[in-house]
């Protein structure tokens, strides 16, 4: 019976990874880290206060509207987001639409580009899934090679997902730390949920793993049990 909770933790794990993998620009409420700016410009005795916000994805970043306010007077700008390409930047592009200046190297592409990960750890989530519906298959045998199958491939799984999930949160926190010295309050950082699903994903393959060894002991158990019988 513990061999069945296997599938249904590995398929939860693989959607999250899936939806992590999807994130923005694709999927525009899926992000791992956001980039909000408040910037306040004065001339003349007269304040303006730009404030916006970038949320940053597997494959790149969306700019939320800009509000721009002065003199009682507020203007909006045109939400836009980045083509999908591996690696982040704070371009040029970016700093112009959050009304900033100077802080094109914040980011590291070559840092960014193992967020390239994700999408590996789902492929591989998917094999385990795959190999775990192999194991529960009625059958008047089951068969111990899928449970192993799945045991192995839940292990590779479980490893990269967890690498994964320190690389996002080192990665993160070094580019938060960065930020906040960096900006002097124009720019702040704040985690984003892919993190968390990340998170989740980790924990649902390595609880899947039980299932698949309690699919490896049961069928040792009932070759015993025969071998008793005769």
């Amino acid at each position: 019976m513990l061999a069945a909770i296997a599938p249904v933790l590995i398929f939860i794990a693989f959607l999250l990874l899936l939806l992590v993998s999807l994130s923005v620009p694709i999927t525009k409420t899926i992000y791992l880290f956001r980039l909000v700016a408040r910037v306040v410009e004065g001339a003349f005795g007269v304040n303006a206060t730009a404030t916006g916000s970038a949320r940053f994805g597997v494959w790149g970043y969306c700019v939320s509207p800009v509000d721009v306010s002065a003199l009682g007077h507020s203007e909006s700008t045109v939400a836009e987001c980045s083509k999908a390409h591996l690696g982040l930047t704070f371009d040029s592009t970016l700093a112009s639409a959050l009304h900033v200046s100077n802080y094109q190297n914040l980011i590291s592409r070559a840092t960014t580009a193992v967020f390239v990960l994700h999408p590996i750890a789902c492929g591989l989530a998917f094999l385990a899934l795959l190999a775990s519906l192999l194991m529960v298959l009625p059958r008047r045998e089951p068969s111990r090679g899928a449970s192993i199958l799945t045991l192995l491939l839940g292990i590779l799984a479980a490893f990269v997902t967890t690498v994964i999930f320190l690389v996002d949160v080192i990665g993160i926190a070094i580019v938060r730390s960065k930020v906040h010295s960096a900006t002097s309050g124009e720019l702040t950082l704040s985690w984003g949920n892919a993190v968390w699903m990340v998170l989740g994903a980790t924990i649902a393959l390595w609880l899947s793993l039980l299932g698949a060894c309690a699919g490896i002991c049961g069928h040792r158990r009932r070759r015993s049990a025969k071998g008793a019988t005769y």
